[in-house]
């Protein structure tokens, strides 16, 4: 990959990203509250936030869903397309332990993207009077704390230095 694309892809998720927080603002703050403004979840998610209104907001809940699907959808699709050329490639090698290793890799990866798109299209791409209460609490401890703290762990446990390391921090502890 060359630098200008990585720099293009780079700049194109900030942009996105902050685009889809201006747009979530932007909804929320046009919409009027009434009655109690206190929301049942850990972080000030805009579903919740939303959930304070007391007029119709079907049509705010209607731009979120489609919002979610561009930003949610595009890149799962890339890197879906991605993992099929990934694996193409892999089942070209010619060692087993090549194949099983390059495997092992992709795999945890596979599993931390798998985990992070899926709690987050359940979180935005579902309508408001399908939430369960506490679910939406699990689902964004899913793609909220989950994927992050599974990302060095799973990224650092794969060299060897890390892990020497890490069971001799575990031994220690041990009395």
């Amino acid at each position: 990959m060359s630098k200008k694309v990585c720099i293009r892809l780079a700049v194109s998720t900030w942009i996105f990203g902050f685009l889809l927080s201006i747009s979530h603002v932007a909804l929320t703050f046009n919409i009027d509250t009434c009655g109690h403004n206190v929301i049942n979840h850990f972080a000030c998610e805009v579903t919740e936030v939303l959930s304070l209104g007391c007029e119709n907001i079907i049509l705010v809940e209607l731009v979120i869903f489609i919002v979610g699907i561009i930003i949610l959808l595009t890149p799962v699709t890339f890197i879906v397309i991605s993992y099929i050329y990934i694996i193409q490639n892999i089942l070209k090698i010619a060692s087993s332990s090549g194949r099983k290793k390059a495997f092992s890799t992709c795999s945890s990866h596979m599993m931390v993207v798998a985990i992070f798109y899926g709690s987050a299209m359940a979180a935005y791409m579902k309508p408001r009077s399908s939430s369960l209460t506490g679910t939406d609490k699990v689902i964004a401890v899913f793609y909220g704390i989950v994927t992050p703290m599974l990302n060095p762990m799973i990224y650092t446990l794969r060299n060897n230095d890390v892990k020497a390391a890490f069971v001799k921090l575990i031994t220690k502890l041990e009395f």
